[in-house]
Formats: structure tokens, sequence, C-alpha cells
């Protein structure tokens, strides 16, 4: 998989293309037909924020817009990079590409639970996607990305309670091209992708695009024996493929046919350790060649340990139709229909312990790690103007079915590192509390300690396929909109939306645990005696000591001691109390979300709005084992089974106040918005040492200021764009029940920094007669914030900067253009998320960000 040599991807098989449109400065670029839509200042910049065609300075949201020209200056192929041109936006990934999650203002939902849904929605050519790590992919030919911040809703629907990330890909023209690109770059990139648009006659054309990128990881990997046999991970093997077929009948009707399809396999997602903790000598103790963690952290090495495979397949495709037609009635109000169907699917595979020691892992096999999603929208929606009032009304529907494999697999080192680790803890512990009494405890070979208390041969306890779950959720919602503007008089609007949704979700969850959890049974069976007599064989002397003094030393220490052991013994997925079981739950949600704005005109190039709005993100289910004290999911930890794992709806309340400017007669657009949030029931998804769990918080809000900035000079050419959010986004101050989560009240919000901005420039200039020159250099800067949904102070990361740079020159026409490009430039090594190493307390790692690439591009256009 790492090989990137042009025999495995001969370029021969690609299919040219450049990504050419509209440069961002409005800079005219060499077509067969002028184009007459280009802005020729940026006031006139139009985006769809409200689902319908609008000048960026009249709509009254925050919106950032990213033409297609600076997307392809930045190198921007996916959601992920894009954020570098977006103050108040990360993109993070954790176990595998397939968990992607984006944060607007600090608001996000980390994504390790498939169950829950995004606080930011995705949506891609009118369809919403129902993951963020679905929108996660080659997005090929981009006419433009919006960037929505705050609660989208009453548009857009329902977990869009952050924010929306709008993207609209180039459709067919009626003009033939082929447009055709190569790129190499280090760690052996090689990418090709190109497309074909021509007409198939007046009424009809079409558009197809193709990708293909190979590139080695960046990450370098000790397995330790394997049987892993890749010794880098993070890298690049996907391809893309997307057709358009547009028909136009009549002026009143066109009818756009999209399919795409794209397909990653690829090795994600390894951890580097950044916090050594005790446990380390254990697991070096039973790795080969004696180290299974690196044995003085350094994430500038980007050194991880894995013996077991990362390996990813991730599947993902669809088909839509969006039918416009003019009607003859309401002023010829305009009739949108968008029918989607989309599926994908996810088989990932994970080292558990990010350990070179075999402890536990779980394969890449559909039947045992399958993440699959199946998803038909329809949405119908009528928009018209009067002289007053710019209106629309609108039906939605989806059907989503969501299917969980999940599995567990024990590692021949999993019985003697947890009993290590157990036992040392115990045996000590002991100890020291015998001593005054003048007995002694034997702590040797620890690793035999839970043998001791299971009563079963050392080496037979835990082995094989520990967990084997399904879960197969379906979801229907429904929803009834409308957004309308009245036109006071010419200076004043007032918006008022309306959405009320109606969903239902049901979850079929079956349990099983193969291997029998033959441990565990026995420890429950009789925890005091099995705990018992397990510590009077460690007790030295025991068996002559009198028997009351026996049963009293037994009666002191068993009611505290055996809890504890058969929690380690009983940990969900060993645990046989989940066997066999299997529970169904089913949630309705009817919820109202909606807007009001008021904008005023002071002139032609001020304008003023205030605006509030209520959003709403529905609940669901936890799709994992959750088990606590009292088999509630509110419970601390504790081994009951949790047969309810829903969570309830998140909602929140968002004001604005906001200020749109332009000057130099539309070259230089100011906007600037004053914003505050409160959210109820925040998602919060938390790793509890052993499963990921949502937790409801009361209250979070997020309070600050947004300002953006847009310049066209009078040098031809050169443009300008930068924006800063600064963003004081906290946890209420709730106590919450879990004591992991003990830092979380009154403080700063992860994956939050208070600060961050970013800043482009790009310069085009002609060389000679025949020739162009063109340069972009950005760069996005964020203030520490923490990694970890639990706040740990382990996981800040301090403030950094990112700095991407592009240069190239070609023909004036286009015909070509080569690129000179690089990402990351100074090799910030910085933590996407960071994480408390599973079942290793005192140990934590972290998932890095990229590192500097470079590389070049030829594009070409015919």
């Amino acid at each position: 998989m790492r090989s990137c040599d042009l025999q495995r991807h001969p370029l021969s098989t690609a299919v040219f293309a450049v990504l050419v449109s509209l440069t961002f400065s409005g800079t005219a670029l060499a077509q067969d037909a002028p184009p007459a839509e280009t802005p020729t200042t940026l006031s006139t910049i139009t985006v769809t924020a409200q689902k319908r065609e609008e000048a960026l300075q009249d709509v009254p949201i925050v919106v950032n817009v990213l033409p297609e020209q600076l997307l392809q200056d930045t190198g921007v192929r996916d959601i992920k990079d894009m954020q570098v041109l977006v103050p108040g936006l990360t993109v993070t990934s954790t176990q595998s590409a397939a968990q992607t999650t984006a944060r607007i203002r600090g608001i996000g939902t980390v994504g390790d639970n498939p169950g829950l849904e995004s606080s930011v929605g995705v949506v891609i050519d009118g369809v919403y996607r129902a993951r963020n790590s679905v929108g996660f992919g080659d997005l090929g030919e981009m006419e433009r990305i919006e960037v929505l911040k705050g609660p989208q809703g009453t548009v857009f629907g329902k977990n869009t309670s952050a924010g929306v990330i709008n993207v609209i890909t180039r459709r067919p023209s009626y003009t033939q091209a082929v447009e055709g690109e190569v790129t190499v770059g280090n760690y052996g990139l090689v990418g090709v992708s190109g497309s074909y648009n021509d007409a198939l006659n007046d009424n009809a054309a079409f558009r197809i695009y193709a990708t293909k990128r190979a590139r080695d990881g960046v990450d370098d990997v000790n397995t330790a024996g394997g049987p892993r046999r890749e010794t880098d991970d993070g890298d690049q093997n996907y391809h893309s493929l997307r057709g358009q077929l547009l028909l136009e009948p009549s002026e009143a009707l066109n009818i756009n046919f999209i399919a795409d399809y794209t397909s990653r396999e690829e090795n994600c997602c390894v951890t580097v350790t950044t916090h050594r903790g005790p446990t380390a000598a254990i697991i070096d103790a039973l790795t080969p060649g004696g180290q299974g963690i690196i044995p003085v952290p350094d994430i500038d090495r980007r050194l991880s340990y894995a013996n077991r495979t990362t390996e990813q397949d991730i599947k993902d495709k669809g088909v839509s139709m969006e039918v416009n037609w003019t009607s003859p009635w309401a002023n010829e109000a305009v009739l949108t229909s968008i029918t989607a169907l989309r599926n994908w699917d996810a088989i990932t595979s994970i080292d558990f312990d990010y350990s070179g020691a075999d402890i536990m892992y779980r394969p890449p096999q559909e039947d045992v790690s399958l993440a699959a999603l199946e998803n038909f929208s329809q949405e119908l929606r009528l928009t018209g103007s009067s002289d007053r009032v710019d209106w629309m009304v609108g039906l939605f529907y989806s059907d989503e079915d969501l299917a969980r494999n999940d599995s567990y697999y024990m590692g021949a080192a999993y019985e003697p590192y947890l009993s290590t680790l157990v036992g040392t803890q115990v045996l000590g512990g002991l100890a020291q509390q015998l001593a005054p009494l003048g007995l002694t405890v034997n702590t040797a070979n620890p690793a035999t300690f839970l043998s001791q208390v299971s009563g079963r041969p050392f080496g037979t306890n835990y082995t094989g396929v520990g967990v084997l779950d399904r879960y197969e959720q379906n979801a229907k919602s429904a929803a009834l909109f409308t957004n309308n503007t009245i036109h006071i008089n010419d200076e004043l609007d007032v918006t008022l939306g309306l959405r009320y949704t109606r969903e239902k979700k049901t979850l079929q969850s079956d349990f099983s645990n193969p291997n029998g959890s033959l441990a565990c049974g026995a420890a429950l069976s009789n925890p005091a005696a099995r705990v018992g007599g397990a510590l009077a064989q460690r007790i030295n002397g025991f068996a002559s000591l009198p028997p009351g003094l026996q049963q009293q030393l037994l009666g002191q220490l068993v009611p505290v001691v055996a809890p504890q052991v058969a929690g380690f013994m009983c940990l969900p997925w060993a645990n046989v109390q989940h066997n066999g079981r299997s529970t169904w739950q089913e949630r309705t949600e009817k919820e109202w979300s909606g807007t009001v704005k008021v904008a005023y005109d002071f002139s032609d190039d001020v304008m003023g709005y205030v605006s509030a709005a209520r959003g709403y993100k529905s609940g669901g289910f936890n799709l994992d084992r959750v088990q606590s004290s009292n088999g509630l999911s509110s419970g601390v930890g504790g081994i009951t089974p949790v047969d309810d794992t829903s969570f309830p709806g998140e909602f929140v309340d968002s004001y604005e106040l906001g200020l749109k400017t332009a000057w130099a007669d539309g070259n230089l657009v100011f906007n600037t918005a004053l914003f505050h949030q409160e959210y109820e029931d925040f998602q919060l998804n938390s790793f509890l040492g052993t499963a990921f769990v949502v937790r409801s918080i009361p209250k979070v809000t997020s309070t600050g200021i947004e300002a953006e900035v847009l310049w066209q000079p009078t040098i031809e050419g050169l443009m300008v764009q930068g924006g800063v959010t600064y963003a004081d986004t906290k946890y209420g101050n709730d106590l919450l029940p879990d004591p992991e989560l003990v830092e979380l009240p009154g403080n700063q919000m992860s994956f939050a920094p208070k600060w961050s901005g970013n800043a482009s420039v790009t310069y085009e200039w002609d060389i000679g007669s025949n020739l162009l020159g063109r340069f972009n250099v950005g760069a996005k800067y964020m203030s520490e914030y923490n990694t970890g949904s639990d706040l740990d102070p382990q996981k800040l990361q301090d403030g950094y900067a990112l700095v991407n740079a592009r240069v190239g020159f070609g023909r004036q026409d286009q015909r070509w253009m080569l690129e000179f490009w690089g990402q990351n430039l100074t090799d910030e090594t910085y933590t996407q998320v960071g994480i408390d190493a599973p079942i290793q307390a005192g140990s934590w790692n972290a998932f890095l960000g990229a590192p500097r690439t470079y590389g070049m591009t030829l594009r070409m256009r015919y």
C-alpha cells in the first residue's frame, strides 16, 4: 500500500484536469464564452446561504465564501483542508478517517460514536450528508464553498446547530472542455485528475470528473514484530468518479443528475505517546524486543508503536436529481426538488492499546468492524418574490438506516497485562495494609493474580473474540419549513423563518461475547469467595493464622478489594452480563426551530443586522456497550449493563449583531459580527476509560466577535483575504456525575481556541505577452486549546500557526500552468485530538496533524 511508483499508478490511466474557474480577484480567465456571471467587484459576490441566490453583502448571516480559485491556490481537496481558510473552524480525525468532526466557534461533536450526529452540517450540491465523515473525501471541481456560522436549522434542518459547510461543485456547461492535472510531491505523492465537459445537443450537457491519489504514510510505525507489516501510517490511496447530466428541455425547466463514487483504502490512524506513564514498563515487558512504547516521548519524531494493522476501506456513493421549474404562477415562483440516495460503508481496524504489545485490537473485516449508512432524502421547496416579500416554503423527508458491527479481540498479552496491572495495585496496597500486623504479602509474578481469582489456568481467562455486537438503527425525519424576507421599505428588511421537525428513531442492539468471558463469569459467581481465596494465597503464612483472625482479615479486605477486582475483570469487552442481551429502543422528537432577522441599509454600502435563532440537534442512542454502577446512563463507573442508552436533543439560542460594509467602489469588503450562543443539553461524547458515552452537558455558552476583510487593491492581480474570530466558549458551572469530567464546569470548552485568524495574499501578473505568474501565501493561527473532551491538562495544545504557499507560471490562455506548492511549510507538529491511552492510567497519546508536504502540479486545459 505504500508504493507510489508509476508502474502501480500509471499516469496513462488518468484523465487530465485543471481546476480553473473564476479567480477570486475577478481577473478574467480565457474562456470560449465571456464569464458574464463573474462578479466585477467583491460586493457582488453571490451566495446561496438562504437557498436562493443573493449578494453576500445582503445576507444577514456570517458567511465565509471560498471561491474556486482560492480553494485551488491553497490546495483544498476536502473539508479538512479548508479549515486553514476559515477562522473559528476546526476539523479533526481520530481512530480513522471515518471519524472526522467539524467544529465552528468551538462547537462540535466528537465523532467516535456513529450514533452521534453532527453539530456542523455538511451539504454537497444541495444534499445533506448525515455525518461529517461522509463528506470527508475529494470534493473535486468546486465552484465555491460557503461556511455559514451559527444555527442554520430553519433552512438547512436539524443537526446544523453550530453551522453549515455548503459545497457547490461545478455543473455541466455547453462548452467542450478537457481539463487535467498531475501532482507529485514528497512522501511519494502521485495524483492525477481530469474532467471532460461537452454538450449533447442544445438542451443537454454532461460533465465527468475522475481522480486518483496515492501517497506514503506521514507517521513512522514500530511494529514490534507484527503481525502488522506496514511501517508507516496516514497514507493516501483513493479514487473518485463523478458524473453529471444536465437537461434543459425548456427555459422554464432544468434537471441535473449527479452520480458519484469514492473509494479509500488506506492506513489510519495511529497515535504518538505524549506522556509515558507507569504502565509503560509492563507493556515493554510484554513486547517482543522489550520496547512497546517510545522510551522518551518526542512527538516531533512522529514515531508510533502498533503491532496490529490500522487498515481502512471506505466506500461512499450516491445519486441525486435536482429539478428546478419556473412556474407561470405567483410571479414565476420556482419549484425545486432534490432527491438523493446515498450509501456509505466504512470497514476499519484499530490497535486499541496503541503499543507494540499484543493486548487488544479489531481487525479490518466487515463482519466485525463495519459502519454502514444508507440514506434517502427528498426536499421540495417553492421560492418566489414580490415587490415586498421574498418567500420560501418547503418540505423535507429522510429515511436513514445505520448498521454497526463492533468487536474487541484480545491478544496474548491481554491477560498478563491486565493481571499485572491489577495485581500490582492490589497486592502492593495489601502489603502496606498488613505490614503493621507483621504479615507479609507475596507480590511476585502479579501476572497470575487474576487466574488465582478466577480459578482458571493462566492464559485461558481472556482469549480470542471478547465482543461481537450488532446495532441496527433507523431514523425517519420529516419537516415543514418557511423562510421569508419582508421588505418594509427600501432600507429595512425583516426575515422570519420557522421549521417544524418530527423524527422517530429506533435501535435494535444484539450483544455477544464469543469467548464466553470466562474470567468475568468466574469472578461474578462468588466475588467475595473468589477474591478472598486469591488474597489468602498471597498472604504469607495465612494458613497458619487462627481461623478467627483469618475471617477478620478477609472481612476487612474483601468488601473493599472485591468490587475493584471484579470491575477490572468485567470491563465492557469482557463483561459476561452483556452476553446474549438484546435491547430495543425507540424515541420520537417533535421540535420547532426558527429565526428572526432585522437588517437595515444605512447606505448602498453599509448594512447592519440583528438576529435571533433557535437551533436544534436531534437526540439519539449510544451505539456502544454502556455499563454503570446502577444500570443507568447517568450513573458512575460500574459493571451493570445499561439498557437505555438514549440521550436527549441539543438546543441553542443564538443572537448576533452584525455589520456588512463595502468600500473602494466595492473592492474592499469588511464584515463583522458580535455573537452570543447558549446551548442546552450539549451532546458531549466522552471516553470514560473503557467506552465512549454521550453526556448531556446542561449548559454551554459561546460569546465573541468575528471579522472578515476581502480587499482587491488597485494593483491589478492582487487580492488580500483575512479574518479573525474571538470565541469565549465555556461549559456551564453544573457539576457532572463522572469523576473523569471534573475539569469541565466553568472552563473553556475543548477544541475551542479563544483566538483564531487567517490571512492570504494572492498576486497574479503577466510575464511578457503570452505567460503569467501567480503566487499565493496563506496562514492560520489558533491560540492554545485543549484537545480532550475531559480537559486533562496533558491534552493542552499550545498556540500555533500553519503556513501554506503556492507559486506558478503558465500561459495566459490557461492552456497549461506549472505550480510549486507547500503546506505546513514550517513543519509545525500539533495535536488534533489528545486521548487517555486505553487502560494505561498515567499515559496520554495524541493523533497528530499532517506534517510539511510539498510538491508540484501541472495543470492543462483544452
